[in-house]
């Protein structure tokens, strides 16, 4: 059966790969980020293969906006399915850098922005009595590392919040189901949100040549929503074969 998936940080990325997947297979799909022209442009390519999408200028750090787009998604498809709280940054540094600002879009963008699409989504599902949130970690979110410490507390947060809503639904007997999908190294534009010199040179030189593409976490995140619906795939984990940690 279509269902009706939004998708936040859709303008490239595994975002871009899973619309573009999950359109494929008939869904309908509803891009949210902050570049317009981008999510337009993806909206084209979905509609010139035959799927049907719409998309809709969001950032995920304004409350009202992310209602904004739920409200939107209803009116153009009369229901919400699915939400995947995909966006997010990554701009790692060490403590002693001080780079508060930087912490501080991480937990507006990848905490706030998890709390704010669930609380658009889920009165909506509630009525429905059925939906899935799929929530964005990271293997950031297993694991920390020397200068990605505010990064992984935001990615272990994700899980927290994730599990906390899956056990609350779970109790609720509400049938909505919780899926957290934690990605290693992919091929994105996520390494580009890192300003300090020596730890983006790291990064991007294991990224030249370990990361895996978008699609591999796209066809997970298909996955999880073609379970059955009296199934909950709550975690996947995903590394490229060549990552260690």
């Amino acid at each position: 059966m279509s269902k009706v998936i939004v998708i936040t940080g859709a303008s490239s990325g595994i975002g871009e790969a899973t619309a573009k997947l999950l359109a494929k297979q008939g869904n309908s799909v509803v891009l949210a980020a902050r570049r317009a022209s981008r999510l337009q442009a993806i909206v084209k390519d979905i509609e010139a293969a035959g799927g049907q999408a719409a998309y809709q200028e969001t950032d995920v750090t304004d409350r009202q906006q992310v209602q904004s787009l739920a409200d939107f998604a209803l009116s153009k498809f009369g229901k919400i399915d699915v939400w995947m709280n995909n966006a997010g940054l990554m701009p790692q540094s060490t403590f002693d850098q001080l780079k508060v600002d930087e912490w501080d879009r991480m937990v507006d963008v990848n905490i706030k922005g998890v709390l704010y699409g669930i609380a658009a989504a889920l009165p909506v599902m509630r009525k429905q009595q059925s939906g899935q949130f799929i929530n964005l970690s990271s293997v950031a979110g297993h694991v920390v590392h020397a200068g990605s410490g505010v990064y992984a507390g935001t990615k272990f947060a994700v899980r927290a919040i994730s599990d906390g809503l899956r056990q609350e639904e779970a109790a609720a007997g509400s049938h909505i189901r919780v899926t957290v999908i934690s990605p290693g190294a992919v091929a994105t534009e996520l390494p580009n949100t890192i300003t300090d010199p020596a730890t983006k040179k790291n990064v991007d030189a294991f990224y030249a040549e370990d990361a895996i593409a978008a699609d591999r976490i796209a066809e997970a995140v298909a996955y999880a929503i073609a379970a059955p619906e009296d199934t909950s795939i709550n975690e996947i984990l995903i590394r490229p074969t060549k990552q260690i940690v």
